[in-house]
C-alpha cells in the first residue's frame, strides 16, 4: 500500500465527496473516444479546464515566471485496480490548477479499458475525476511535463503571524480540528512546547524541527487510520503523519495550516534507494500568503508539484471507490529532464 491514501466504501470513509457538490458551471464531460495515449476529438485535457484562480493567472505574474530560468520535470504514475463489479470511483490525480500554466505536456488521464469520465472542482479547488469502473482490472496512468523554477522552497524568516481577527475568511477553516488533526487533544501540548517561541516563521520552524526530531520515519509504521495524536504518542510514521502532526500544532498555535500531496522527486539531492511515491507536506499561512514546509525531509526541496490541498489526508485521497476494489499496482515517477 502506498503512503498516499486510498479509500473504499467498504473500508474507511475518510474522503467521501457527495455527487451533489458538483455545479453545472464546473462539471465538464470528458470522453476518451479513440486511443488513450493523448487527447483526441471530443476529449478535453485537464490543463484546458478553466479552474485557475485569478491570482495565479495574473498576466504580470505569469510573464515574470516565464522570464526566469526554469527546469522541466517529467511526472506521472500507473495505478492498477481490480474491481469485482461495476464501481463508482472518484480520483484526485491531476496536477493542481494553480500549476496549470506550468504544464508543457498536459497530465491527461489515460484509462484502460476506456470509460466516460467527468471532472469537477471540489471545495478546496482540487481537480476530481469521476467515473464508473467496469468489473475487472483497470489501469489508470499519465505522463506530463511541468515547467518549474528550479528553486528550492522559500525561506522567509521575517514572515509574520496574523492575529486571528486579521485572517482572510478562506483561511479560517484551516485553524479548525479535522479528521486526522485533533486540535482539541493536542492544544495544551502545543502551548507547553511552543508557547514561548517567537511568533510567525520562527514558530512554524520550531514546530517543523520538533516533529522531524520526534518522529521516526518508516513505511512499516503506516496505517490509514493514524491521527496526529497517535503519531505524537507512537513517535513513528510516514510523511503524511509528519505533516498531520505539524498541521495540528500550527492550528493549535492559531496559524492556518493545510495538508498537501503531490510530486516530489530527488532533484538536487542524492538519489534515494526507495520506490517513488506521492509526497505529503503542509503549507502555513504567514505574511499574507502560503508557504511550504516539510517536516519529513526537513530541508528546502526543488520541484515540489502540488496535486491537491485540504484540511488533512482525508480531503486529498488519490482515489475513493464506492464499492469493493483492490489496489494491485502503484508506480510514480518524478524526474528532471
Amino acid at each position: 500500500m502506498p503512503d498516499s491514501l486510498v479509500t473504499t466504501q467498504q473500508g474507511l470513509h475518510t474522503a467521501t465527496r457527495e455527487w451533489g457538490q458538483t455545479t453545472s458551471s464546473k462539471l465538464f464531460q470528458l470522453f476518451h473516444l479513440a486511443d488513450n495515449s493523448r487527447a483526441t476529438e471530443g476529449w478535453l485535457p485537464a490543463c484546458s479546464l478553466p479552474f485557475v484562480s485569478n491570482t495565479e493567472t495574473d498576466t504580470q505574474t505569469v510573464a515574470t515566471r516565464l522570464q526566469q530560468p526554469t527546469i522541466q520535470i517529467r511526472v506521472g504514475y500507473e495505478v492498477i485496480f481490480e474491481f469485482p463489479q461495476p464501481t463508482p470511483v472518484v480520483l484526485m490525480l491531476n496536477v493542481h490548477p494553480t500549476r496549470a500554466h506550468d504544464l508543457i505536456v498536459p497530465d491527461a488521464l489515460n484509462f484502460d479499458p476506456l470509460v466516460p469520465i467527468s471532472q469537477y472542482l471540489d471545495s478546496f479547488g482540487n481537480i476530481c475525476t469521476r467515473f464508473v469502473a467496469p468489473a475487472g482490472r483497470m489501469t489508470i496512468s499519465t505522463v506530463g511535463i511541468v515547467r518549474d523554477s528550479g528553486q528550492a522552497d522559500e525561506i522567509v524568516p521575517w514572515a509574520r503571524q496574523h492575529p486571528v481577527p486579521e485572517l482572510p475568511d478562506d483561511t479560517l477553516r484551516f485553524l479548525l480540528g479535522s479528521r486526522y488533526c485533533e486540535t482539541d487533544r493536542l492544544s495544551q501540548i502545543a502551548w507547553d512546547l511552543f508557547g514561548k517561541c517567537p511568533q510567525g516563521w520562527p514558530l512554524v520552524q520550531s514546530i517543523v524541527d520538533f516533529v522531524h526530531d520526534h518522529i521516526q520515519f518508516g513505511y512499516e509504521y503506516a496505517r490509514p487510520t493514524k491521527t496526529a495524536w497517535e503519531v505524537f504518542n507512537e513517535r513513528a510514521g510516514v510523511c503524511r503523519d509528519f505533516a498531520h502532526l505539524a498541521v495540528a500544532f500550527c492550528r493549535c498555535m492559531n496559524i492556518p495550516a493545510r495538508y498537501c500531496t503531490g510530486y516530489l522527486g530527488d532533484i538536487g539531492i542524492p538519489p534515494v534507494d526507495a520506490p517513488m511515491d506521492f509526497a505529503g507536506w503542509f503549507e502555513a499561512y504567514l505574511g499574507g500568503r502560503w508557504f511550504s514546509f516539510d517536516p519529513r525531509n526537513h530541508v528546502p526541496r526543488i520541484g515540489r508539484i502540488v496535486i491537491a490541498r485540504g484540511r488533512d489526508a482525508a480531503d486529498v485521497a488519490i482515489s475513493n471507490t464506492f464499492g469493493p476494489g483492490l489496489l494491485c499496482g502503484f508506480q510514480v515517477q518524478t524526474d528532471q529532464i
